[in-house]
């Protein structure tokens, strides 16, 4: 049988206010500041060669915000879907299946800490182990067997890796 390569990047959202205009945590927006700097730091990964064909965002504004300023930078300005699976709590089965079903082969979720952190570590196949992702961090993961098997991390940025 082939080997499915997919090319999984889970990203933190970007940097939000404190606290919503109606005071709800759902409706939480990106700061002015978070916007340029994660677009910023998308156009570096872009040049770099980051790739994705489809983004899984959360719900809630913050990420969805993110995944629309991820993808009206990346080539083909790949198709974004609200996948509830992301939302704080997330459901890593829900969200392996949902991509089992896409067959993209790159393909990003965008969700909240901590969920993001311990989503990372299941894909590579330590579950007992979260890994702490600042706001608008971006863990590129390669699965050669394709979703819900261990992948390897390729690698982990942060915006202040191109900070000026």
């Amino acid at each position: 049988m082939p080997t499915i390569t997919t090319r999984l990047s889970i990203i933190r959202h970007a940097w939000a206010e404190e606290v919503s205009a109606d005071g709800s945590d759902a409706s939480r927006r990106l700061t002015r500041k978070g916007q340029r700097r994660f677009a910023r730091f998308v156009d570096r990964l872009v040049k770099g060669g980051l790739g994705i064909d489809l983004i899984a965002t959360s719900p809630l504004v913050r990420a969805r915000e993110t995944a629309a300023i991820l993808a009206e930078r990346l080539d083909g300005r790949p198709r974004v879907e609200e996948v509830a699976a992301l939302a704080p709590g997330s459901d890593w089965r829900a969200l392996v299946d949902w991509t089992i079903s896409r067959d993209a082969a790159r393909v990003a979720w965008v969700g909240h800490a901590p969920c993001v952190g311990r989503l990372v570590a299941l894909s590579i196949g330590d579950g007992a182990t979260a890994i702490r992702m600042p706001k608008g961090a971006v863990a590129s993961i390669r699965l050669d067997d394709g979703p819900g098997h261990p992948g390897e991390l390729e690698w982990l940025a942060t915006a202040d890796l191109f900070d000026e």
